[in-house]
C-alpha cells in the first residue's frame, strides 16, 4: 500500500538520525577505552612512584664495583630487589659511576643512606667516597608515562619573542656540559693525587711492621728487653 511504502522510504532525515546516533556511539566507544587505558596507567605510575619511594641513588662509584659488590654491601642492611647501572655515554670509563638499588621497604631507604654516610668507603671506594640519597622519578630511564603531565612542543620562528630566550637556552646548556667535562677532569687529576698518597703511606706502614717484624723474629727484642731491663712478653 502507499502507507507502507512511505514508511519504508529513507528520508534525509532518517538518514541523519542514523548517523548522528553512530557517532554517539562510536564517541562513546573511545572515551570508555580512553577511561579504561588512563585507569590503567594512572595504576601502573602509582605502582612505579611506590618502586621509587623504595630506591637509593648511588653516586662516585668506582669502576671497579660490580652488582656482586654492591649487593654484598647493602644486603648486610636490607633486602635487596634489584640493581642497576645508569650508562655513562659521554664521559670516559674511569668516571664514577650511578647506580639505582632497589629495596624491599622504603623505611629502609634512610637507614641504608645513614649507614653510607657514616662508611662512605664501604664498596671498593678507596680513594672513591660513595653517595647515597633517595631517589628521583627522573633518574629512571624505563619511567612510565605520567597520566596527569601533559607535553607540548612546536617550532619558533625566528621572529617569535621566546626565540631569544630558546636560543639562550642551548646555550647555557653547552655551557653547563662543558663545565661539568671540567669538573670531572679535576676529580680524576684529586683522585690521582690522594691514590699516589694512599699508596706511599701504604708502603711506609708495610715498612715499619716488616721492621717489627724483623726485630722480634731474629731476637733483638728480647736482647734489648734484658740489656735495659724491661719486662716484655716473649710472643
Amino acid at each position: 500500500s502507499k502507507f507502507t511504502i512511505q514508511n519504508t522510504e529513507k528520508t534525509p532525515q532518517t538518514k541523519k538520525l542514523k548517523t548522528l546516533k553512530t557517532e554517539f556511539s562510536t564517541n562513546a566507544e573511545k572515551n570508555k577505552k580512553r577511561a579504561s587505558r588512563s585507569s590503567v596507567s594512572a595504576e601502573k605510575y602509582a605502582s612505579f612512584q611506590e618502586k621509587v619511594s623504595r630506591t637509593v641513588f648511588f653516586d662516585n662509584l668506582s669502576p671497579q664495583v660490580s652488582e656482586s659488590v654492591l649487593r654484598t654491601a647493602i644486603e648486610q642492611f636490607a633486602t635487596v630487589k634489584g640493581v642497576k647501572f645508569i650508562p655513562n655515554y659521554l664521559g670516559p670509563r674511569n668516571l664514577p659511576q650511578c647506580a639505582l638499588i632497589e629495596l624491599d621497604s622504603s623505611k629502609k631507604v634512610e637507614e641504608v643512606i645513614a649507614m653510607i654516610t657514616q662508611y662512605p668507603n664501604m664498596m671498593s671506594g678507596m680513594p672513591r667516597p660513595v653517595r647515597a640519597r633517595p631517589a628521583e622519578v627522573e633518574m629512571f630511564d624505563d619511567r612510565p608515562e605520567n597520566p596527569n603531565r601533559k607535553i607540548k612542543f612546536c617550532w619558533l620562528d625566528p621572529n617569535d619573542e621566546d626565540f631569544e630566550v630558546t636560543k639562550e637556552l642551548k646555550h647555557l646548556t653547552q655551557k653547563h656540559a662543558a663545565e661539568i667535562e671540567y669538573v670531572h677532569k679535576l676529580q680524576l687529576e684529586d683522585e690521582k693525587k690522594l691514590a699516589e698518597q694512599q699508596g706511599a703511606s701504604l708502603d711506609m706502614h708495610y715498612k715499619k711492621y716488616k721492621l717489627v717484624d724483623s726485630v722480634i723474629t731474629d731476637g733483638t727484642a728480647k736482647h734489648l728487653s734484658r740489656r735495659y731491663n724491661l719486662h716484655g712478653a716473649d710472643k
